[in-house]
């Protein structure tokens, strides 16, 4: 994979998982084949809750720290120079092994709409930290799984129950105007014009280094 050569990186924080995500190849730049991001994982952070991505799969290579990530029922810690693939449909977890910082690279293919979920699972965890807030807001949850079903899915739930339980939920909060604080956080996560100047709801965009090359086992 070539670097990206723009000097701008698109940069999301997400507060309560101890993630930092630099956008290094966007869904624009592949035709929609590929995103590119590097992870910077936090010593004790780790991915909110187990998921899967129905129709993409995503390739992790650690650069720096150790990363433990359970595939399945499998459980597996990765230590630098080492790739681990998850593919579609497979229910997963990642979290920080060590004591530094862990930085991987990941792809994720087809990019879908990827990007825009990781942006506003931050902006809604800006939200949750701010309000003080244990768990995320169901309304929130419910309207973010809605909205991104083709990208992640609750794990060991068949998707027409999850789907029949939050239809009328969301339907409900749209109707009474109960969606507003998540508008403002999809909103806010949109991608910016990375030739421009300014932020994403505190993902700030500023320069980065070019990419390290990826190394496969």
């Amino acid at each position: 994979m070539t670097s990206d050569s723009r000097a701008d990186q698109r940069v999301i924080v997400n507060p309560l998982s101890g993630e930092r995500i630099v956008i290094r190849v966007t869904a624009a730049q592949t035709g929609g084949r590929l995103l590119a991001w590097d992870l910077y994982l936090a010593p004790g952070g780790r991915v909110p809750s187990s998921h899967s991505h129905p129709a993409q799969e995503e390739v992790f290579t650690v650069l720096e720290g150790r990363m433990r990530f359970r595939i399945g029922l499998r459980s597996v810690t990765v230590a630098p120079g080492e790739t681990v693939t998850v593919p579609p449909g497979t229910v997963h977890h990642f979290a920080n092994a060590g004591r530094v910082t862990a930085h991987v690279a990941v792809q994720t293919r087809p990019a879908l709409d990827m990007e825009e979920l990781l942006a506003t699972a931050a902006e809604l965890a800006r939200q949750q930290q701010a309000a003080g807030r244990a768990l995320p807001h169901p309304v929130d949850l419910a309207l973010f799984m809605a909205d991104f079903d083709g990208e992640v899915r609750a794990p060991f739930l068949p998707a027409p129950l999850v789907s029949l339980a939050l239809r009328p939920l969301t339907w409900l909060a749209r109707r009474y105007g109960r969606d507003s604080r998540y508008r403002q956080a999809r909103a806010t996560a949109r991608p910016l014009d990375l030739a421009g100047q300014g932020s994403v709801g505190g993902a700030h965009l500023r320069q980065t280094p070019a990419p390290p090359a990826l190394h496969h086992r």
